[in-house]
């Protein structure tokens, strides 16, 4: 890497989050930095369970996972690419409107590699706002059948699909997720998968101080930061102090009194040290039309002309 001009990429990782639990709760982690996406997907398509529903970007819209999915009785909820070829089977019925747009939806036919035939329901929702590409439009592949999901409903669902973003953020900003000293491909993705699970042990609690303080609005007053910085000082001191065999009750409780236990402890956190530090309204950035002629200024001047009585200068 040392006498490398490029950029070097010690892995890739595709992660699979429940947004019902608000777990991340599976992961293929991949050697190859240049690998694309989509050679993991038999992989992920191992994984699906019958009544599953994913809900994917349209870098994951391919025949074969989508079929792949249907066979095992499960749901899909993906953006259409432009590279997978549909064939309508009927005209775009309008359907009305929802916060972000207009909805429409018809049936279109797809065929996989094995020459069966599948059909499914297109669902476009014509966007108030373009998306960070520019795109109006968005296009959306199910199989979720209309009783169970109106196209109302599916686009609301794929429009929830930025939650996995957010947890990303999460990772990257306050579990060091990505260490770029971490050159070798199995120590980056090892240390990487360490950081997933300190997301989902970081979700547990979040999920504990919920059911411990219902009036306490978790999510918008909990600062993740404070959260994390937290653990981070207290666990070498927790080492230190705690004798090994007290942790036994953790790993010795089943699954209804680790709860009870949980609960039992969030019940004494002090939420007012977890607060988040909410900020005023922007101020309007000052104009920039001084020493425009100037390569550099002195700090120490400007404070003084800024200190000194209206019309003198030092």
């Amino acid at each position: 890497m040392r006498d490398s001009a490029a950029a070097t990429l010690p892995g890739k990782s595709l992660v699979v989050f429940d947004d019902a639990r608000g777990l991340l709760s599976d992961v293929f982690p991949c050697a190859d930095g240049h690998a694309q996406e989509r050679s993991l997907l038999g992989e992920v398509a191992e994984t699906v369970q019958a009544n599953d529903l994913w809900i994917a970007d349209r870098n994951f819209c391919v025949t074969a996972f989508l079929a792949a999915i249907a066979r095992r009785q499960a749901a899909f909820v993906i953006r259409h690419h432009s590279g997978l070829t549909v064939k309508p089977l009927s005209a775009l019925q309008p359907l009305g409107r929802i916060d972000d747009g207009d909805v429409s939806e018809q049936a279109v036919q797809v065929t996989d590699a094995e020459g069966h035939t599948w059909t499914w329901r297109r669902i476009v929702l014509k966007l108030k706002q373009p998306t960070r590409d520019g795109h109006r439009d968005l296009i959306l592949l199910t199989n979720l059948p209309a009783e169970q999901a109106d196209a109302a409903t599916v686009a609301e669902l794929y429009r929830g699909r930025w939650t996995i973003e957010t947890a990303f953020q999460k990772l990257e900003g306050h579990l060091n997720s990505e260490l770029n000293t971490l050159g070798y491909p199995q120590a980056a993705l090892f240390g990487f998968c360490l950081a997933l699970v300190a997301f989902n042990l970081y979700a547990v609690i979040i999920a504990a101080l919920r059911a411990a303080h219902p009036e306490a609005k978790i999510d918008e007053t909990v600062s993740e930061y404070y959260l994390a910085a937290e653990i981070a000082r207290t666990t070498e001191g927790l080492n230190i102090a705690v004798e090994e065999q007290q942790w036994a009750v953790f790993t010795q409780a089943d699954l209804a009194q680790l709860c009870a236990l949980l609960l039992a402890l969030a019940q004494h956190v002090n939420l007012k040290k977890m607060r988040k530090s909410t900020r005023g309204p922007k101020k309007p950035r000052t104009p920039r039309t001084k020493h425009k002629d100037k390569p550099h200024v002195s700090t120490a001047k400007l404070l003084a002309q800024a200190a000194a009585p209206s019309g003198r200068s030092p």
